[in-house]
């Protein structure tokens, strides 16, 4: 069924507040009322990067001033974002280190001797630092910079995987991955002969790690598996995984993409071989990512791409190459959002990622709860219990209504951003029966202010589409 919806949209900024007490919406068809405070933005980047206010408020309330995206109409209605699993929004303090550094320091990296050659080089090595000391890497030669989550797995699969994968050696993966886990180890699989397992989803909606753990055998050369699911909100024990993987000799590479912004995640004691997580989702700019490898492992690895940069010394005849993380970073990097990534760091280091996780957990069992009250409504992933723990997302469909449908008519009727679709999963979607889902998720900037008004204007979205039956 198609529904015509007449509502344009419109962008109106209001004033960001921080204060604690915040009246709700009488209705979700009336006017907003916003409290103003003056919001002055400095034209430089303090030496010592401004922490968070703290409060006796939420964790949610008392950040959100730092966020100016957020503090806007959108089609009329109050923003209300909860799509943090695509990407995350960005603190003043970033924006302000972005735009510092193309207007007082932009230069190449690494190759010059002047000033501002060796500020950006020193900013860029220290956020490489900054990201080994947030994940507890042993040495910043652990991380190399990469475009983004996707090219870090494809980097190892190029790299690691057709140098040491064989034919009939077994990779196992869950059927939740998300497509940049699956991809390219097919690719490796059809070059190299390989036989991709998976496995499936046990009666909780989650992956199935009793059988993850009988399906590791000697001939299992490599263990590929997310920390927590972007769909089903499952987190999964890779330490645990990681122990049965190493029993056999085989490596591990983690996809933690939906864990590194919101718990602490340490490598060290996680022992993976390999992790891959995006800036852009931990309050980062877009643009760049970060593979962590063990140093053994990278140092045997061959270049992924050749250019400048990640070589030694290059002849008419051949080339000699640099050592990690040098030989991974060819051609000029993406040095303003390495450095921005950086300043989001320390705006997370700064709140803690241990109070980060805390308040998510009580803000995603709201959200939980709270969708439960909706009418036909089926929720994807395990229900929390002391069992099951779930991240701050739920993915879900109303029966009879097309996830894209609720998700356009709550943004351009009630100003709620939300994502509907396969979400990158479609193995996942065909496991659970379905070929697309809507989902919210949340991040620590988020309150359960936003979640009574999203459920507000999905129960009004059901009611209005349930209208025409």
């Amino acid at each position: 069924m198609e529904v015509l919806i007449s509502k344009l949209p419109s962008f109106k900024i209001s004033s960001p507040s921080c204060c604690c007490s915040i009246n709700a919406r009488s209705s979700m068809h009336t006017g907003i009322r916003f409290r103003r405070m003056s919001f002055v933005c400095a034209s430089t980047v303090n030496e010592e990067v401004t922490k968070p206010a703290v409060s006796s408020c939420s964790l949610g309330i008392s950040t959100r001033s730092d966020f100016p995206i957020l503090h806007q109409e959108v089609n009329g209605s109050k923003l209300v974002y909860l799509d943090n699993a695509a990407t995350s929004q960005k603190p003043t303090i970033v924006l302000k280190t972005l735009q510092n550094y193309y207007e007082a320091y932009n230069s190449n990296v690494h190759r010059g001797i002047h000033f501002l050659s060796a500020k950006a080089t020193d900013e860029y090595e220290l956020a490489r630092r900054k990201v080994a000391a947030f994940i507890n890497a042993s040495d910043s030669k652990e991380i190399v910079f990469t475009r983004n989550a996707t090219e870090a797995i494809n980097l190892v699969s190029y790299s690691w995987g057709l140098s040491n994968i064989k034919p009939e050696d077994e990779i196992i993966l869950t059927v939740a991955e998300h497509h940049s886990a699956i991809v390219p180890w097919q690719l490796v699989a059809q070059k190299v002969g390989a036989v991709l397992k998976f496995v499936d989803l046990n009666q909780d909606e989650t992956p199935d790690v009793d059988k993850l753990k009988e399906m590791i055998s000697r001939k299992t050369k490599l263990v590929v598996v997310h920390h927590v699911s972007n769909v089903l909100a499952s987190i999964l024990p890779i330490e645990d995984i990681a122990h049965w993987a190493h029993g056999v000799g085989a490596k591990v590479l983690v996809d933690a993409c939906q864990s590194v912004p919101h718990m602490v995640v340490d490598v060290q004691r996680l022992d993976v071989d390999f992790l891959v997580a995006s800036s852009h989702k931990m309050c980062g700019p877009t643009g760049v990512g970060f593979l962590y490898g063990k140093s053994d492992l990278l140092s045997t690895m061959p270049p992924f791409l050749g250019g400048g940069e990640m070589i030694s010394d290059v002849y008419l005849d051949h080339s000699t190459y640099a050592d990690p993380p040098s030989r991974f970073e060819a051609g000029t990097p993406a040095i303003g959002e390495a450095i921005g990534l950086g300043a989001a760091i320390d705006y997370l280091s700064g709140i803690g990622m241990q109070k980060i996780h805390d308040y998510q957990m009580e803000l995603g069992r709201y959200l939980y709860e709270s969708l439960l009250s909706v009418p036909n409504i089926r929720i994807y992933g395990p229900a929390p219990s002391g069992k099951n723990q779930r991240a701050a997302l739920c993915s879900f469909n109303v029966e009879n209504m097309h996830p894209t449908d609720l998700a356009t008519f709550l943004d351009q009727q009630h100003g709620v951003a939300i994502r509907s679709g396969h979400h990158c999963a479609q193995p996942l979607h065909r496991c659970l029966g379905v070929s697309a889902s809507a989902r919210a998720s949340l991040y620590f900037y988020n309150t359960k202010e936003d979640i009574d008004n999203f459920i507000a204007a999905l129960n009004d979205t059901v009611s209005f589409f349930n209208s025409f039956k």
